[in-house]
């Protein structure tokens, strides 16, 4: 099975605290084989970070994502990697896509700040998860009722994240695939894969075969190398200039895809 072919994801039931969450055990005959189970990262809620209330809450579709998208800010790779500065990159992003893109609340659902410090994002992100669903978001223009994305603070044409940060992003993306039964082969792209965009910057997405492997790794999973380069998941235009990225502008919210999910009630 190549890449491009979405997996079904069986749901999981969960509890857990107020931060940080358990993932259920349950698994369908289908779900992807498990032999570890990845530590679980500290995840900032909303009211940690100080978010503002949506404008509406999230729709939540009782299923699985299929996709894992990884994301970069396009802002500046700061070194001011305190968990103060952390909650108000989150407060920066929300108000931005809120007033500036005219979102109903921010539009990812977890947020990976330089310092290495995990947030929440979409309303209810944390909630659908526990229960092995999806609270649909904006951050993949016609694949927001399939995917989950993942901001990752900074701009990574050149250079990649600092260690901290992918340590994060990966014990992040290793629960997620743990809780959602993916394969992280097949489950973890970049935002270029989806949408015509630079992000998540031409370091960062080639670094994904590692995280994807880092991520198996964690999984208790022997990590897949392909003996030739992988074919393009989508025909895609070229990727505008990095110039032309504005800072926490995935494009637009909604796509043919997204307004025929809209139409059968399942996305915002």
């Amino acid at each position: 099975m190549t890449r491009r072919a979405f997996l079904s994801a069986a749901s999981a039931s969960a509890g857990g605290g107020l931060v940080v969450l358990a993932c259920g055990a349950a698994e369908a005959s289908a779900a992807v084989p498990l032999r570890g189970r990845p530590r679980r990262p500290r995840v900032y809620n909303r009211t940690e970070w100080g978010a503002a209330p949506p404008k509406s809450k999230a729709d939540v579709v009782g299923h699985a994502p299929d996709r894992l998208v990884v994301h970069h800010t396009a802002t500046a790779n700061t070194d001011d990697c305190d968990l103060d500065a952390a909650f108000r990159l989150s407060r920066s992003i929300q108000r931005y896509h809120m007033g500036h893109n005219g979102w109903e609340d921010i539009g990812e659902q977890f947020t990976v700040s330089r310092g290495g410090h995990i947030m929440e994002g979409r309303n209810r992100t944390l909630p659908a998860l526990a229960a092995g669903g999806l609270a649909v978001g904006a951050q993949a223009a016609d694949h927001n009722d399939h995917t989950l994305g993942i901001e990752t603070e900074g701009t990574y044409m050149t250079e990649l994240p600092p260690a901290a940060q992918l340590g994060s992003l990966t014990a992040l993306l290793a629960w997620l695939c743990a809780c959602y039964r993916l394969d992280p082969e097949q489950a973890i792209v970049g935002h270029r894969d989806l949408n015509r965009t630079s992000c998540p910057g031409d370091r960062l997405y080639d670094y994904l075969p590692r995280l994807r492997d880092d991520v198996a790794r964690r999984l208790g999973r022997r990590p897949t190398r392909l003996a030739e380069p992988e074919a393009p998941r989508l025909a895609l235009p070229p990727a505008p200039p990095p110039e032309a990225i504005r800072p926490y502008e995935h494009g637009p919210a909604v796509g043919p895809r997204d307004r025929a999910a809209r139409a059968a009630g399942l996305a915002p």
